[in-house]
Protein backbone atom coordinates (compact mmCIF):
# COMPACT_ATOMS: atom_id res chain seq x y z
CA UNK A 1 0.00 0.00 0.00
CA UNK A 2 1.02 3.31 -0.90
CA UNK A 3 1.97 5.60 2.19
CA UNK A 4 4.29 7.92 1.03
CA UNK A 5 3.91 9.70 -2.68
CA UNK A 6 6.38 12.23 -4.64
CA UNK A 7 4.51 13.93 -7.25
CA UNK A 8 6.62 15.75 -9.80
CA UNK A 9 5.28 18.24 -11.96
CA UNK A 10 2.36 18.82 -8.99
CA UNK A 11 0.79 22.26 -10.26
CA UNK A 12 -0.02 20.68 -13.76
CA UNK A 13 -3.14 19.22 -14.81
CA UNK A 14 -1.42 15.52 -13.89
CA UNK A 15 -0.60 16.50 -10.52
CA UNK A 16 -3.11 18.78 -9.14
CA UNK A 17 -5.76 15.54 -10.25
CA UNK A 18 -2.70 13.43 -8.26
CA UNK A 19 -3.21 15.63 -5.15
CA UNK A 20 -7.17 15.21 -5.42
CA UNK A 21 -6.43 11.74 -5.26
CA UNK A 22 -3.67 11.94 -2.60
CA UNK A 23 -6.71 14.16 -0.21
CA UNK A 24 -8.76 11.31 -0.44
CA UNK A 25 -7.23 8.27 0.00
CA UNK A 26 -4.84 10.37 2.86
CA UNK A 27 -1.51 9.57 1.47
CA UNK A 28 1.78 11.29 3.01
CA UNK A 29 3.06 13.85 0.73
CA UNK A 30 6.86 14.08 1.03
CA UNK A 31 8.07 16.07 -2.03
CA UNK A 32 6.04 17.90 -4.22
CA UNK A 33 7.92 19.78 -7.74
CA UNK A 34 6.99 22.30 -10.52
CA UNK A 35 8.48 23.85 -13.23
CA UNK A 36 7.19 27.40 -12.18
CA UNK A 37 3.69 28.38 -11.29
CA UNK A 38 4.86 29.00 -7.33
CA UNK A 39 1.44 30.54 -6.39
CA UNK A 40 -0.15 27.26 -7.21
CA UNK A 41 2.62 25.03 -5.31
CA UNK A 42 2.71 27.33 -2.48
CA UNK A 43 -1.13 26.44 -1.51
CA UNK A 44 -0.40 22.65 -1.81
CA UNK A 45 2.96 23.19 0.13
CA UNK A 46 0.84 24.52 2.83
CA UNK A 47 -2.34 22.16 2.50
CA UNK A 48 0.11 19.12 2.64
CA UNK A 49 3.36 20.01 4.85
CA UNK A 50 5.71 18.05 2.02
CA UNK A 51 9.47 17.81 3.39
CA UNK A 52 10.40 18.96 0.27
CA UNK A 53 9.74 21.00 -2.68
CA UNK A 54 11.80 21.59 -5.99
CA UNK A 55 11.42 24.47 -9.04
CA UNK A 56 12.92 23.44 -11.81
CA UNK A 57 13.18 27.14 -12.76
CA UNK A 58 16.15 28.58 -10.40
CA UNK A 59 14.55 31.77 -10.06
CA UNK A 60 10.71 30.95 -8.89
CA UNK A 61 12.42 28.62 -6.23
CA UNK A 62 14.19 31.49 -5.29
CA UNK A 63 10.82 33.08 -4.85
CA UNK A 64 9.10 30.47 -3.14
CA UNK A 65 11.30 30.13 -1.20
CA UNK A 66 10.97 33.48 0.94
CA UNK A 67 7.13 32.81 0.00
CA UNK A 68 7.08 29.73 2.08
CA UNK A 69 9.79 30.65 4.70
CA UNK A 70 7.18 30.20 7.60
CA UNK A 71 6.99 26.67 7.12
CA UNK A 72 9.31 23.57 7.20
CA UNK A 73 9.39 23.14 4.22
CA UNK A 74 13.25 22.47 2.16
CA UNK A 75 12.64 24.13 -1.64
CA UNK A 76 15.09 22.61 -3.84
CA UNK A 77 15.56 24.12 -7.16
CA UNK A 78 16.80 23.30 -10.56
CA UNK A 79 16.59 20.10 -12.60
CA UNK A 80 19.05 18.37 -10.06
CA UNK A 81 16.29 19.51 -7.36
CA UNK A 82 13.53 17.84 -9.01
CA UNK A 83 15.86 14.66 -9.33
CA UNK A 84 16.57 14.40 -5.82
CA UNK A 85 13.26 14.76 -4.75
CA UNK A 86 12.67 11.87 -7.24
CA UNK A 87 15.34 9.88 -5.42
CA UNK A 88 13.94 10.20 -1.78
CA UNK A 89 12.70 6.88 -1.66
CA UNK A 90 9.06 7.83 -1.24
CA UNK A 91 6.62 4.17 -1.42
CA UNK A 92 5.71 6.04 -4.92
CA UNK A 93 6.42 8.74 -7.32
CA UNK A 94 4.01 10.14 -9.70
CA UNK A 95 5.85 12.01 -12.56
CA UNK A 96 3.68 13.84 -14.20
CA UNK A 97 6.55 16.06 -16.16
CA UNK A 98 5.99 17.35 -19.26
CA UNK A 99 8.33 16.13 -22.00
CA UNK A 100 11.87 14.87 -22.11
CA UNK A 101 12.61 16.85 -18.89
CA UNK A 102 10.82 13.97 -17.28
CA UNK A 103 13.44 11.05 -18.16
CA UNK A 104 15.94 11.82 -15.44
CA UNK A 105 13.51 11.91 -12.94
CA UNK A 106 11.87 8.83 -14.15
CA UNK A 107 15.50 7.01 -13.92
CA UNK A 108 16.26 8.60 -10.19
CA UNK A 109 12.88 7.26 -8.87
CA UNK A 110 13.50 3.81 -9.81
CA UNK A 111 17.60 3.85 -8.86
CA UNK A 112 15.92 4.95 -5.19
CA UNK A 113 12.92 1.76 -5.45
CA UNK A 114 10.13 3.94 -5.26
CA UNK A 115 6.89 2.30 -7.51
CA UNK A 116 6.55 4.26 -10.33
CA UNK A 117 3.14 5.65 -11.24
CA UNK A 118 4.16 6.51 -15.06
CA UNK A 119 2.21 9.55 -16.59
CA UNK A 120 5.36 11.26 -18.51
CA UNK A 121 5.29 9.10 -21.56
CA UNK A 122 8.27 10.83 -23.05
CA UNK A 123 10.59 8.69 -20.49
CA UNK A 124 9.63 5.89 -22.22
CA UNK A 125 9.43 7.37 -25.88
CA UNK A 126 12.72 8.90 -25.27
CA UNK A 127 14.56 6.04 -23.19
CA UNK A 128 12.10 3.12 -23.43
CA UNK A 129 15.26 0.54 -23.50
CA UNK A 130 17.56 2.56 -20.14
CA UNK A 131 13.99 2.96 -18.03
CA UNK A 132 12.60 -0.85 -18.52
CA UNK A 133 16.33 -2.11 -18.59
CA UNK A 134 16.97 -0.56 -15.34
CA UNK A 135 13.45 -0.70 -13.90
CA UNK A 136 13.97 -4.99 -14.57
CA UNK A 137 17.08 -4.56 -12.88
CA UNK A 138 16.10 -2.91 -9.55
CA UNK A 139 12.69 -4.62 -9.09
CA UNK A 140 10.54 -1.46 -9.91
CA UNK A 141 7.08 -1.67 -10.80
CA UNK A 142 5.83 0.98 -13.70
CA UNK A 143 2.50 1.38 -13.13
CA UNK A 144 0.83 3.74 -16.45
CA UNK A 145 -1.06 6.78 -15.55
CA UNK A 146 -2.15 7.60 -19.57
CA UNK A 147 -5.77 6.60 -19.44
CA UNK A 148 -5.03 4.55 -22.85
CA UNK A 149 -2.61 2.93 -21.27
CA UNK A 150 -4.12 1.98 -17.87
CA UNK A 151 -6.84 0.98 -19.27
CA UNK A 152 -4.73 -1.53 -21.46
CA UNK A 153 -3.61 -2.26 -17.92
CA UNK A 154 -6.27 -2.92 -16.81
CA UNK A 155 -8.40 -5.52 -19.47
CA UNK A 156 -5.05 -7.70 -19.38
CA UNK A 157 -5.37 -7.90 -15.85
CA UNK A 158 -5.78 -12.18 -15.68
CA UNK A 159 -3.97 -12.69 -18.85
CA UNK A 160 -1.47 -15.69 -17.79
CA UNK A 161 0.62 -15.67 -21.43
CA UNK A 162 0.86 -12.72 -23.46
CA UNK A 163 0.76 -14.60 -26.53
CA UNK A 164 -3.12 -14.78 -26.19
CA UNK A 165 -2.79 -10.98 -26.78
CA UNK A 166 -3.27 -10.58 -30.69
CA UNK A 167 -3.49 -6.44 -30.63
CA UNK A 168 -3.78 -3.51 -28.49
CA UNK A 169 -6.14 -0.80 -29.47
CA UNK A 170 -5.25 2.60 -28.13
CA UNK A 171 -8.30 5.06 -29.02
CA UNK A 172 -8.11 8.46 -29.53
CA UNK A 173 -10.83 11.38 -28.94
CA UNK A 174 -9.32 12.89 -32.72
CA UNK A 175 -9.15 16.37 -30.87
CA UNK A 176 -10.75 18.98 -32.29
CA UNK A 177 -10.19 18.88 -35.80
CA UNK A 178 -10.71 15.68 -36.39
CA UNK A 179 -12.65 14.89 -40.05
CA UNK A 180 -10.49 17.89 -41.28
CA UNK A 181 -8.37 17.91 -44.17
CA UNK A 182 -4.99 19.21 -44.26
CA UNK A 183 -5.68 22.63 -46.17
CA UNK A 184 -8.25 23.34 -43.50
CA UNK A 185 -5.50 23.17 -41.45
CA UNK A 186 -2.96 25.48 -42.54
CA UNK A 187 -5.10 28.66 -40.67
CA UNK A 188 -5.69 27.26 -37.19
CA UNK A 189 -4.55 29.42 -34.06
CA UNK A 190 -3.21 28.28 -30.94
CA UNK A 191 -6.76 29.28 -29.55
CA UNK A 192 -8.34 26.51 -31.46
CA UNK A 193 -5.92 24.07 -31.33
CA UNK A 194 -6.25 24.62 -27.47
CA UNK A 195 -10.12 23.86 -27.51
CA UNK A 196 -10.52 19.93 -26.45
CA UNK A 197 -13.90 18.45 -26.52
CA UNK A 198 -13.24 15.57 -23.86
CA UNK A 199 -10.37 16.47 -21.75
CA UNK A 200 -8.91 19.00 -19.34
CA UNK A 201 -4.97 18.82 -20.07
CA UNK A 202 -1.70 20.92 -20.09
CA UNK A 203 -0.67 23.61 -23.19
CA UNK A 204 1.35 21.27 -24.67
CA UNK A 205 -0.40 17.76 -24.73
CA UNK A 206 -3.81 19.54 -26.11
CA UNK A 207 -1.70 20.43 -29.04
CA UNK A 208 -0.26 17.02 -29.45
CA UNK A 209 -3.95 15.88 -29.08
CA UNK A 210 -5.02 17.99 -31.90
CA UNK A 211 -1.92 17.14 -34.51
CA UNK A 212 -2.56 13.61 -32.98
CA UNK A 213 1.77 12.92 -32.00
CA UNK A 214 0.29 12.20 -28.60
CA UNK A 215 -1.41 9.10 -29.97
CA UNK A 216 1.94 8.29 -31.96
CA UNK A 217 4.41 8.94 -28.33
CA UNK A 218 1.43 6.46 -26.88
CA UNK A 219 2.19 3.99 -29.82
CA UNK A 220 6.23 3.87 -28.70
CA UNK A 221 5.40 3.87 -24.88
CA UNK A 222 2.71 1.14 -25.31
CA UNK A 223 5.37 -0.76 -26.93
CA UNK A 224 7.60 -0.53 -24.25
CA UNK A 225 4.92 -0.66 -21.38
CA UNK A 226 3.62 -4.08 -22.58
CA UNK A 227 6.86 -5.14 -24.56
CA UNK A 228 4.58 -5.32 -27.67
CA UNK A 229 5.65 -5.46 -31.29
CA UNK A 230 4.56 -2.22 -33.42
CA UNK A 231 2.61 -4.15 -35.54
CA UNK A 232 0.18 -4.94 -33.28
CA UNK A 233 -0.99 -1.96 -31.49
CA UNK A 234 -3.94 -0.17 -33.45
CA UNK A 235 -5.33 3.12 -32.87
CA UNK A 236 -9.17 4.23 -33.31
CA UNK A 237 -10.67 6.91 -33.16
CA UNK A 238 -13.51 6.96 -30.17
CA UNK A 239 -15.27 10.61 -30.37
CA UNK A 240 -16.69 10.28 -26.91
CA UNK A 241 -13.58 9.01 -25.07
CA UNK A 242 -15.76 6.65 -22.88
CA UNK A 243 -13.84 3.75 -23.86
CA UNK A 244 -10.30 4.46 -22.80
CA UNK A 245 -8.54 1.12 -24.86
CA UNK A 246 -8.85 -2.04 -25.80
CA UNK A 247 -7.20 -5.55 -25.80
CA UNK A 248 -8.43 -8.14 -28.34
CA UNK A 249 -7.19 -11.84 -27.82
CA UNK A 250 -6.66 -14.54 -29.66
CA UNK A 251 -10.11 -15.95 -29.43
CA UNK A 252 -11.17 -12.78 -31.01
CA UNK A 253 -12.86 -11.50 -27.56
CA UNK A 254 -12.15 -8.00 -26.66
CA UNK A 255 -11.55 -6.39 -23.69
CA UNK A 256 -11.67 -2.75 -22.98
CA UNK A 257 -11.81 -0.50 -20.39
CA UNK A 258 -14.32 2.23 -19.88
CA UNK A 259 -15.21 5.14 -17.76
CA UNK A 260 -16.16 9.26 -17.51
CA UNK A 261 -12.97 11.05 -18.82
CA UNK A 262 -11.30 12.22 -15.86
CA UNK A 263 -7.74 11.06 -15.01
CA UNK A 264 -8.22 10.68 -11.23
CA UNK A 265 -9.53 7.53 -12.46
CA UNK A 266 -6.45 5.85 -14.01
CA UNK A 267 -4.22 8.03 -11.17
CA UNK A 268 -5.68 6.43 -8.27
CA UNK A 269 -5.47 3.01 -9.81
CA UNK A 270 -1.78 3.49 -10.14
CA UNK A 271 -1.72 4.26 -6.33
CA UNK A 272 -3.80 1.45 -5.17
CA UNK A 273 -2.80 -1.12 -7.58
CA UNK A 274 -3.83 -4.18 -7.49
CA UNK A 275 -7.05 -2.79 -5.35
CA UNK A 276 -9.92 -0.16 -5.82
CA UNK A 277 -12.11 2.12 -4.14
CA UNK A 278 -14.19 4.86 -4.10
CA UNK A 279 -12.95 7.54 -6.77
CA UNK A 280 -13.23 11.22 -6.81
CA UNK A 281 -14.78 10.95 -10.45
CA UNK A 282 -18.34 10.47 -11.26
CA UNK A 283 -20.25 7.28 -12.47
CA UNK A 284 -20.48 6.65 -15.94
CA UNK A 285 -23.93 6.49 -17.10
CA UNK A 286 -24.36 4.25 -20.52
CA UNK A 287 -27.51 5.38 -20.99
CA UNK A 288 -26.94 9.17 -20.69
CA UNK A 289 -24.17 8.44 -23.57
CA UNK A 290 -26.56 7.11 -25.91
CA UNK A 291 -23.63 5.81 -28.54
CA UNK A 292 -19.95 4.98 -28.80
CA UNK A 293 -18.63 5.29 -32.11
CA UNK A 294 -15.58 4.38 -33.48
CA UNK A 295 -13.39 5.16 -36.87
CA UNK A 296 -10.07 4.89 -38.07
CA UNK A 297 -8.06 7.59 -38.07
CA UNK A 298 -6.92 10.03 -40.36
CA UNK A 299 -3.48 9.44 -41.41
CA UNK A 300 -3.01 11.05 -44.23
CA UNK A 301 -4.02 14.60 -42.90
CA UNK A 302 -2.62 13.81 -39.38
CA UNK A 303 1.23 11.98 -40.34
CA UNK A 304 2.69 12.40 -36.79
CA UNK A 305 1.38 8.69 -36.14
CA UNK A 306 2.71 7.14 -38.70
CA UNK A 307 5.95 9.34 -37.97
CA UNK A 308 6.56 7.58 -34.54
CA UNK A 309 5.52 4.05 -35.71
CA UNK A 310 8.60 5.10 -38.05
CA UNK A 311 10.55 6.50 -35.38
CA UNK A 312 9.99 3.00 -33.18
CA UNK A 313 10.88 1.20 -35.94
CA UNK A 314 13.82 2.33 -37.04
CA UNK A 315 14.58 2.33 -33.06
CA UNK A 316 17.72 3.41 -31.19
CA UNK A 317 17.60 7.58 -31.25
CA UNK A 318 15.27 8.02 -33.93
CA UNK A 319 11.91 7.92 -31.25
CA UNK A 320 14.07 10.70 -29.33
CA UNK A 321 14.76 12.61 -32.42
CA UNK A 322 10.65 13.19 -33.22
CA UNK A 323 10.13 13.60 -29.69
CA UNK A 324 12.32 16.70 -29.65
CA UNK A 325 10.98 17.90 -32.94
CA UNK A 326 7.95 17.72 -31.87
CA UNK A 327 8.29 19.40 -28.49
CA UNK A 328 10.03 22.39 -30.09
CA UNK A 329 7.78 22.85 -33.18
CA UNK A 330 4.81 22.70 -30.64
CA UNK A 331 5.75 25.58 -28.32
CA UNK A 332 6.62 27.44 -31.66
CA UNK A 333 3.01 26.63 -32.67
CA UNK A 334 1.64 28.14 -29.26
CA UNK A 335 3.94 31.03 -28.94
CA UNK A 336 2.76 32.01 -32.95
CA UNK A 337 6.11 31.67 -34.70
CA UNK A 338 4.84 28.61 -37.15
CA UNK A 339 1.84 27.21 -38.25
CA UNK A 340 -0.13 24.31 -37.25
CA UNK A 341 0.64 21.67 -40.38
CA UNK A 342 4.91 22.90 -39.72
CA UNK A 343 4.67 21.00 -36.62
CA UNK A 344 3.97 17.22 -38.35
CA UNK A 345 6.59 18.54 -41.16
CA UNK A 346 9.44 19.23 -38.57
CA UNK A 347 8.65 15.94 -36.65
CA UNK A 348 8.66 14.10 -40.25
CA UNK A 349 12.31 15.91 -40.85
CA UNK A 350 13.33 14.61 -37.88
CA UNK A 351 13.43 10.78 -39.24
CA UNK A 352 15.78 12.41 -42.07
CA UNK A 353 18.77 12.69 -39.48
CA UNK A 354 21.64 9.91 -39.36
CA UNK A 355 21.48 8.33 -36.19
CA UNK A 356 22.20 4.89 -34.49
CA UNK A 357 19.76 2.22 -33.95
CA UNK A 358 21.37 0.33 -31.94
CA UNK A 359 22.36 0.65 -27.94
CA UNK A 360 22.32 4.00 -26.47
CA UNK A 361 23.20 5.70 -23.75
CA UNK A 362 21.19 8.68 -21.16
CA UNK A 363 23.73 11.41 -22.85
CA UNK A 364 23.38 9.89 -26.24
CA UNK A 365 19.56 10.68 -25.86
CA UNK A 366 19.79 13.93 -24.23
CA UNK A 367 22.79 14.70 -26.83
CA UNK A 368 20.18 13.97 -29.64
CA UNK A 369 17.35 15.79 -28.26
CA UNK A 370 19.84 18.94 -28.01
CA UNK A 371 20.76 18.62 -31.57
CA UNK A 372 17.31 18.40 -33.09
CA UNK A 373 16.37 21.87 -31.26
CA UNK A 374 19.44 23.00 -32.01
CA UNK A 375 18.84 22.52 -36.01
CA UNK A 376 15.07 23.49 -36.09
Amino acid sequence: MVKTLCILGATGSIGVQALDVARLRGYKITALTANGRIDILENQIREFSPAYAAVANEEKARELKIKVADTSVKVLSGKEGVKECAAMGADAVLNGIVGIAGLEPTLAAIDAGSTLALANKESLVTGGKLVTDRAAAKGVAILPVDSEHSAVFQSLQGCRDKKQVKKLILTASGGPFFGKKKDELKDITPEQALAHPNWSMGAKITIDSATMMNKGLEIIEAAWLFDMAPEKIDVLVHRQSIVHSLVEYEDNSVIAQLGVPDMRIPIQYALTYPDRFESPAAELDLAACASLTFEKPDNDTFRCMDYCRQALSKGGLYPAAVNAANEKANLLFRQGKIGFTDIQESVGRALEMNLPTGEYTLEDVLETDRAVREER
